[in-house]
């Protein structure tokens, strides 16, 4: 298991910075889609339904990987390939949404997306990481 540096957690929980998560198709085809995630305890986590196309792919093969970058100069990526687990506890669930209302959309607003996402269907998603490739400061 690879782990997430002090540098690379705080390049990962800064800002908004969405992340892009890639899966494979139930036809092997590789897919992306956008997660607003928070670190947490070493690994990334977000909250998606399960029968979106992320939340099924992840729930038949829980090999991921999320890419988050900064695109301004001068120019920063970190990668995180991982095993994803999947979990439906309702305790978990509105932490995660209300944490990650509070990144995305501001602690004035983090008990409402709180509550709005994390209803029935919806999943917790952990990403532990496996690899770790970063890129920092490219462009200098």
């Amino acid at each position: 298991m690879a782990e997430l540096s002090d540098r690379v957690a705080g390049f990962l929980s800064a800002g908004t910075r969405t992340g892009m998560l890639g899966f494979a198709a139930s036809d092997g085809r590789p897919l992306v889609a956008p997660v607003w995630f928070v670190v947490d305890g070493g690994e990334l986590v977000f909250t998606t339904h399960r029968e979106t196309p992320k939340g099924r792919a992840l729930q038949r093969d829980r090999r991921t990987v999320i890419c988050v970058d900064d695109p301004h100069p001068p120019y920063s990526f970190v990668q995180v390939q991982g095993v994803a687990t999947v979990s439906e506890d309702p305790v978990e669930l509105l932490d995660i949404a209300t944490r990650a209302g509070a990144r995305y959309m501001g602690a004035e607003r983090a008990e409402e997306y709180g509550r709005r996402n994390a209803v029935p269907g919806e999943l917790v998603v952990r990403v532990r990481p496996t690899k770790v490739i970063a890129g920092f400061d490219i462009s200098n």
